[in-house]
């Protein structure tokens, strides 16, 4: 099993204690409505079915796996049902190296790894049964998802209030938290010939360059370009990251970034990782 953040468990554990100063009454109305009953209550609901059992992976299996970084492609994982479709808020994050798989129950296709880019690893998640759930990746092709399977320990899930809003039409950009705005700002974005990619992703690492040019702080998304492989060395990763020239903003003018204010930036740079990315055209 999993192990869960909760953000609520306060507020969970007074109602919990009201819960069992109220039982006492509770129990005494119910003795006294059934007493003297003599017709049986309705039959219990049947047990959820146990969860779809994973394929067996051995080690040597899994060294061959193609390994779901932003510098890695995997090729046989399924691609997102809904890439325009709100996400679920949950996020996860293996303490170790996790199979991905391509359902449940269904072969492997990737190892999702502890760290991205120096950061730890946290996807979101965008389907669930029981069991397992089902994530973005961060390889290309960009919409590429998996199956990682809940049972084994060794993962931890929490639960992202925020969200950040990226209309490719308007040149703006929003950060929301628990459907709060907390800014709007205007930004730039990639040119017709590389465009920033549309659909949802997620924000994968945060870097802090020791010695910046453009931006004291890059934040890498789960979605590359699509017409470059590579870029100043890098796999064509799209970033969101801060600008020093104003001037740019509400212009197509990068390579697929999308470059913003500082008040925007330093907004972003208090999202968690993991937390979803809407990215409209």
């Amino acid at each position: 099993m999993r192990d869960r953040f909760r953000f609520d468990w306060p507020r969970r554990r007074r109602a919990a204690g009201r819960a069992k100063a109220a039982m006492p009454v509770i129990t005494l109305a119910i003795a006294a409505l059934t007493s003297g009953c003599g017709k049986a209550g309705p039959p219990a609901a049947a047990a959820s079915p146990p969860p779809v059992p994973p394929w067996r992976v051995s080690a040597a299996q899994m060294a061959r796996l193609p390994m779901a970084t932003t510098f890695r492609a995997t090729p046989a994982a399924p691609r997102d049902p809904a890439p325009f479709a709100p996400e679920t808020g949950i996020v996860l994050h293996p303490a170790t190296t996790r199979v991905v798989y391509a359902r449940p129950g269904g072969p492997p296709v990737a190892a999702l790894p502890a760290t991205e880019l120096g950061s730890p690893t946290w996807v979101p998640v965008v389907q669930s049964q029981p069991g397992w759930d089902r994530v973005l990746l961060p390889s290309r092709p960009n919409r590429s998802t998996g199956w990682i399977y809940l049972g084994g320990g060794g993962l931890q899930t929490a639960y992202s209030t925020y969200q950040v809003e990226i209309d490719l039409a308007a040149y703006r950009l929003t950060v929301l938290d628990a459907g709060r705005s907390l800014g709007s700002w205007t930004v730039a974005e990639g040119v017709a010939g590389s465009p920033t990619p549309a659909g949802r992703t997620f924000l994968l690492a945060s870097l802090a360059p020791p010695h910046p040019t453009y931006s004291p702080l890059i934040l890498p998304l789960g979605v590359h370009s699509r017409t470059l492989t590579t870029y100043g060395g890098g796999p064509g990763t799209v970033g969101v990251h801060g600008w020093p020239d104003p001037a740019v903003f509400g212009h197509a003018v990068s390579h697929g970034c999308v470059r913003v204010p500082g008040a925007a930036l330093r907004a972003l740079s208090r999202v968690p990782l993991g937390s979803p990315v809407m990215i409209t055209s």
